[in-house]
This record gives structure tokens, C-alpha cells and sequence, in this order.
């Protein structure tokens, strides 16, 4: 049996399973937050609130799994996000050693294997 999830990241899923991308930011010092929290790091602020993001990006790194067939090879990658937390993803649309440090991507919300998750996608420059 799980251990139950905290609050924050339950409203996280939450969200994710209504389509709805959001992080957490700080209405005191409007710093943004990802993962969720209870508090804000750094500050401590405990005022966090849920907002939805641009979804904008930029990878920060990228690595990528390679598998023993018939699996395939897929990306694992930290982005930065347009408002400053980091998160880790994959980036889909592209084969996945096309994938490269600087690409601008954009979040998407989407459901694999029964649950929501964000994965990214390249951005036309």
C-alpha cells in the first residue's frame, strides 16, 4: 500500500486530469513554483497559489534511453520553463536523439497508460 499523497501534489493530478497544466505561485513574491509545495523554497512563503502557465520552454538537458527492442528509444529531458521552475518531461513529436540543449518546446497535457501527465513538444522558430 502507498503512503497517501500530499495535498499539493494531489491538487496537482487534479488538475492534470482536468486537461489543465498549472504550477504554484508565490502571491507575495510572485516567484514560481514546480514541484508542488507547501512552501515556497527559499522565502518559505506558505502563499502559494495555482496558476496556469504559458507552457513555454527551453531544454535545459536531455538524455535518451535506449532499449532492447521491440521497446523504442525515448528522451528524457530537464526544461526550464518561461517562468523559472524546472521540471523534468520527455519531448515527443520527434525522434528522440533529434532532440537538443536550447530547443524551445511547449507543454501539453496528455493521458498514457490511464493517467495525465506533460510532456513537451518542439516549437517552430
Amino acid at each position: 500500500m502507498h503512503p497517501p499523497l500530499p495535498q499539493p501534489e494531489k491538487e496537482y493530478l487534479h488538475h492534470l486530469a482536468q486537461g489543465a497544466f498549472k504550477i504554484q505561485r508565490s502571491r507575495s513574491t510572485g516567484q514560481h513554483v514546480f514541484y508542488p509545495r507547501v512552501a515556497a523554497p527559499v522565502t518559505g512563503e506558505t502563499d502559494l497559489e495555482w496558476v496556469e502557465p504559458s507552457g513555454r520552454g527551453v531544454v535545459y538537458a536531455v538524455t535518451v534511453i535506449n532499449q532492447r527492442p521491440p521497446a523504442r528509444p525515448y528522451n528524457v529531458v530537464l526544461v526550464d520553463l518561461a517562468e523559472g521552475p524546472r521540471m523534468m518531461s520527455r519531448v515527443d513529436g520527434m525522434a528522440p536523439e533529434a532532440v537538443h540543449i536550447g530547443m524551445a518546446v511547449q507543454a501539453r497535457v496528455i493521458n498514457e497508460d490511464g493517467k495525465p501527465l506533460v510532456v513537451f513538444v518542439p516549437v517552430a522558430q
